[in-house]
């Protein structure tokens, strides 16, 4: 099972599609990790620089329809290449969400009013969040707040997480 905890990187806007995520000229890289310095590259943002911002990251939390765009698995495989294996938003366009969760990632939805607390608590700190799966619940904290957040995900996307993605869960289930 892949990590869901370590420092979060904020990105404060709303639909951010793939192409931002990895844009389209590299989707001829021949391996996934080809991919890694690429990441977030067209993602405009005031004060964001995916050169320096990205690096010892694990985890990202945003706004609303994350993943928007083009349908493609290179989205979550070049988050995965750079160790951030956790999003947290307030929705995802539904197949980047499911292609998170086939890639034993997670793309875990909390209220618009849950996000906004994260952001107005935590953001601009040196945050941290880790994640108790077992319980349900992101534990988010800077050297002065500690907060947690209850989440939920469905039963089998539950399996495949726990299996490290759809290949390893169908390689135990048949």
């Amino acid at each position: 099972m892949k990590n869901f905890s370590g420092k979060i990187l904020f990105l404060d806007r709303s639909d951010i599609n793939t192409d931002e995520i990895i844009p389209a000229k590299y989707l001829t890289e021949l391996t996934k990790e080809a991919l890694k310095p690429y990441c977030l590259e067209d993602l405009s943002l005031a004060g964001f620089d995916p050169k320096k911002d990205i690096e010892g990251k694990a985890v990202i939390v945003t706004r609303a329809n994350f993943g928007c765009g083009s349908s493609r698995e290179h989205a979550p495989w070049v988050l995965g290449c750079n160790n951030i294996n956790l999003v947290i938003a307030e929705n995802f366009a539904r197949i980047f969400r499911q292609n998170m969760f086939n890639c034993g990632m997670m793309a875990i939805s909390l209220t618009q009013e849950q996000i906004a607390d994260i952001f107005d608590t935590f953001a601009g700190s040196e945050a941290t969040c880790e994640t108790e799966l077992e319980n349900l619940k992101f534990i988010i904290k800077n050297s002065e707040v500690t907060k947690e957040y209850q989440f939920t995900i469905g039963p089998f996307d539950l399996e495949l997480v726990k299996a490290g993605g759809w290949v390893e869960y169908a390689d135990k289930k048949y």
